[in-house]
């Protein structure tokens, strides 16, 4: 466990607001080593284009075996940190999923607040900070601390009236870290008003999405952002090139 817990001091260590480190979302073991090779420090496993590269579906269309089985090829291929998108926990306990992300050489997790498994329903703020206490105390009972990035997807979903979905989710976001959270994911396309709003407002690292064709690391890294990763749009952008090439044999 002591390299584990190496890594994962190392990827919370990379987490510094106005200095955002990018953690490309990858699949494989190619595009692990794609972006080890470009120099990126560590990486995070998305579970859409990890479902993609197995012919699922997105939202736990895949099983957390077979979403283990690709963590092991990648976390074989490179030496850096990683953290795996466990969507909103595959209906497991909190120490099952643990267990399975650090004998798969994990030692980071997104851990979202829609239920896929329970039809899409949203849980209820406390309910997901329960699950992330669940998390953080199994983490530190086998000695490695396992950087947590609490999701919510409230802009997603557009849950709710607008006028006060941002202070909704710094609620939610803020009961997340008060229960072992590291990093805080309110996961959407924001503007730069919001999300200067959310990274002064919450009390840790804030997570942004970002799209890989369009640079945008100084505007995020000027808003106060902490982490920047991809989601489904680096797979996206290379199937775009891919098939660019491909029409031309047409």
């Amino acid at each position: 466990m002591t390299t584990l817990e190496s890594k994962a001091k190392t990827l919370l260590a990379l987490h510094r607001p106005g200095d955002p480190v990018v953690l490309p979302t990858v699949w494989d073991a190619w595009s692990a080593n794609l972006a080890v090779a470009a120099g990126f420090p560590a990486l995070t496993l998305g579970s859409h284009p990890v479902a993609d590269s197995v012919g699922r579906a997105d939202n736990e269309g895949m099983t957390y075996t077979e979403l283990l089985t690709r963590v092991r090829q990648v976390t074989a291929a490179v030496d850096v940190p990683v953290s795996v998108d466990i969507e909103s926990g595959y209906a497991l306990s909190p120490a099952q999923l643990v267990d399975g992300l650090l004998e798969a050489g994990a030692v980071g997790l997104n851990i979202e607040d829609t239920v896929h498994s329970e039809g899409g329903r949203l849980r209820g703020a406390e309910e997901h900070a329960e699950l992330v206490r669940g998390l953080r105390e199994f983490a530190d009972a086998a000695g490695v601390h396992v950087v947590v990035n609490a999701r919510t997807d409230l802009f997603l979903r557009k849950d709710g009236d607008e006028a006060d979905r941002l202070d909704r989710a710094v609620d939610r976001l803020t009961l997340a870290a008060k229960a072992g959270a590291d990093v805080l994911y309110p996961v959407g396309r924001h503007s730069a008003e919001d999300m200067r709003a959310l990274t002064s407002r919450l009390p840790l690292p804030v997570n942004a999405i970002a799209v890989p064709d369009n640079p945008a690391k100084a505007e995020l890294a000027e808003q106060g952002v902490a982490r920047i990763s991809f989601g489904p749009f680096l797979q996206a952008a290379l199937a775009e090139e891919a098939e660019r090439l491909l029409a031309r044999w047409q």
